[in-house]
């Protein structure tokens, strides 16, 4: 099947993802941009663990203050080099990731960040909820139960308030795939008047 430049054009609006990306993934799902946009996540999170043990040496700090000056945010989002965090999309990256955290006021930045205690009273308060359900089944509903929690309190894990398709660790993981760096949000900050 051959692949027409509006197909390429669609897709590349759709995700950021350059044009030779983009037909490759439009060639693999046979033209069919569903499952092209499915590959390019897929590649998205293979790209960002490749790169993952780089060391980040430069970055960008995007700021948003809200109209009412009642609540703002900060956030660095760090790259390996000057290329990529001088580059406006990757800015306005950071600015977006911002405006996200001064919206939803996240605890943590990653899973790993939460403390074991926090995820130990967590579990303490949902284990009331699993009285007389087999182990397996306790074992599940738990995990399940730890993942909504935790979900409204780490950054990396929150669907993006733009744009809900994608959480910010999809966001992040684009812009490892578009930049050919790794990329990670290293701090955020949020003041509020409330």
């Amino acid at each position: 099947m051959e692949i027409t430049s509006v197909q390429l054009k669609e897709l590349r609006e759709k995700t950021g993802i350059s044009v030779m990306q983009c037909k490759r993934a439009l060639e693999e799902a046979g033209g069919d941009m569903e499952k092209a946009v499915i590959i390019l996540k897929k590649k998205r999170s293979e790209a960002a663990e490749k790169k993952s043990d780089r060391v980040l040496g430069a970055g960008a700090i995007g700021s948003y203050i809200h109209n009412t000056n009642e609540v703002a945010a900060m956030v660095l989002l760090a790259s390996e080099t000057d290329f990529v965090s001088k580059n406006q999309e990757f800015i306005a990256l950071a600015r977006d990731i911002a405006m996200h955290v001064a919206a939803t006021d996240p605890k943590f930045i990653t899973k790993e960040e939460v403390p074991a205690e926090t995820i130990e009273k967590a579990k303490e308060v949902f284990a009331t909820e699993m009285v007389g359900k087999t182990a397996e089944m306790q074992e599940k509903i738990m995990a399940g139960k730890l993942a909504s929690y935790f979900k409204d309190q780490i950054l990396m894990e929150q669907d993006f308030i733009k744009n809900p398709e994608t959480t910010i660790g999809e966001m992040v993981n684009g812009a490892v795939q578009k930049f050919g760096e790794n990329v990670s949000i290293a701090k955020i900050a949020r003041l509020s008047v409330k």
